[in-house]
């Protein structure tokens, strides 16, 4: 007879939490967003990447500080459910649970769509190269988060590698001319870029829903994260600075500033090696947040808040593998919806911001109120909530979709409710 198996195993150690946080935030905007804040702020535009990897830290540690305080596959909704009530944290739950179902599909094409156009494949070679993305995602975490720990190592060593190198290649063509007129379009004009970069550095919050399986939450959580931002926040930094310093946003295009740098120096090879390092990239993230979503769906299945049997595991590997069938047919549907032309992938990409952000909010807003015993718990929580409330009214219609969950949850709850009565009744 098999023995039952109820909890997750702990296989992400310091090395494995470090490259997981850095695939969560790093994401495909490190070849696109400095070119674009360049061009809406000129060299000015530096400013703005240096305020947001000042900011960086403190939007880490909030999250950092939760995970190893109350490390649980649940992360943001847990503690929301701690600070705020079983309610409040379950919705919260089912926001960042209905982000990724869109958001890592919408990932795969990009990073599909970046090697495609560097070996000029078609349409049906990019969903095909997209879909396997998702199945790399879902089988590494099906395996467990030490192997998918091991291979985002390998995966952030290279694109850390790349960025490297096309900075240095960057350096004998930046010249001191680049750099003026500093401030082209005012002041305004760096508010604006500060907050089109704030996109660029959320994604603590996706890690928190695997502290349950951390060797040691409280260094991997906390010296993890600190690691992690430091190291996120000098590549953004060294990228923006190469893009205006070669001013390669006018030369390149600003979509593909940092696609011009990076092939310059290989020349025919260059093309190649952009599109593999965003498919990395864009993979690093899809693995990142696979993993997020699965945690969440089955710790709100073992809670009773979601379907039962999203809360099994496999035997073998102590893995959430009905969350993670959930996902497949999540992931098997949105890419069904693109691939027959029913919704773009400019549609779909901004699904899921709104969601995103209100996820931040209610875990900056827990850490508020469940790191009251330390003064700078507090106020790291404040800063991130501040700056996360500030950049929330500018995703625009895409909070429709937070509130149509809300609406949902609302209907459904109450049933849920009366359903979990009965059972504890029997």
């Amino acid at each position: 007879m098999k023995e039952t198996t109820t909890s997750l195993q702990k296989g992400i150690g310091m090395p494995q939490a470090i490259a997981l946080y850095i695939g969560a935030v790093l994401g495909s905007g490190v070849l696109i967003v400095p070119g674009l804040a360049a061009e809406m702020a000129g060299p000015a535009s530096l400013l703005a990447w240096g305020f947001m990897t000042l900011l960086i830290l403190p939007m880490a540690l909030s999250m950092g500080l939760l995970s190893a305080k109350y490390p649980n596959a649940g992360g943001v909704s847990h503690f929301v459910t701690r600070a705020y009530g079983e309610r409040a944290g379950t919705l919260v739950g089912w926001f960042f649970l209905m982000s990724v179902p869109i958001g890592a599909p919408v990932a795969a094409l990009t990073g599909a769509g970046y090697l495609a156009a560097a070996f000029g494949w078609g349409e049906g070679a990019k969903i095909a190269v997209a879909a396997a993305m998702l199945a790399v995602g879902l089988i590494t975490n099906w395996i467990g988060m030490q192997l998918a720990g091991k291979i985002q190592i390998a995966v952030v060593i290279a694109i850390a590698a790349v960025l490297i190198f096309s900075f240095g290649a960057a350096l004998p063509r930046m010249e001191s001319a680049h750099f003026t007129p500093f401030m082209p379009h005012g002041w305004l004009s760096v508010g604006q870029a500060a907050s089109m970069l704030f996109w660029c550095f959320i994604g603590w919050e996706a890690v928190s829903h695997m502290s349950e399986e951390f060797k040691d939450p409280q260094k991997a959580a906390i010296k993890g994260v600190t690691a992690a931002a430091i190291i996120v926040g000098i590549l953004y930094f060294m990228s923006a600075l190469a893009t205006v310093g070669t001013q390669s946003y006018l030369k390149g295009g600003s979509e593909s500033s940092m696609v011009w740098i990076i092939s310059r120096p290989l020349g025919p090879w260059g093309g190649i090696v952009a599109g593999v390092t965003g498919l990395c990239i864009c993979m690093a993230g899809i693995i990142a947040y696979t993993g997020a979503a699965a945690r969440v769906a089955y710790a709100m299945a073992r809670e009773g808040h979601a379907p039962k049997w999203w809360s099994g595991l496999s035997s073998r590997f102590h893995t959430p593998v009905g969350a993670l069938l959930f996902l497949l047919l999540c992931f098997a549907a949105v890419m069904l919806l693109y691939g027959t032309g029913t919704m773009s992938l400019a549609t779909l990409i901004q699904f899921p911001n709104a969601t995103f952000i209100l996820t931040y909010m209610g875990g900056c807003a827990a850490g508020i109120k469940l790191l009251k015993g330390s003064k700078a718990g507090v106020v790291i929580s404040w800063i991130s909530f501040a700056a996360t409330a500030v950049v929330f009214p500018f995703t625009g219609w895409a909070m429709l979709y937070p509130l149509l969950i809300t609406l949902l949850f609302l209907a459904i709850q109450p049933r849920v409710n009366r359903k979990k009565v009965t059972s504890l009744d029997v």
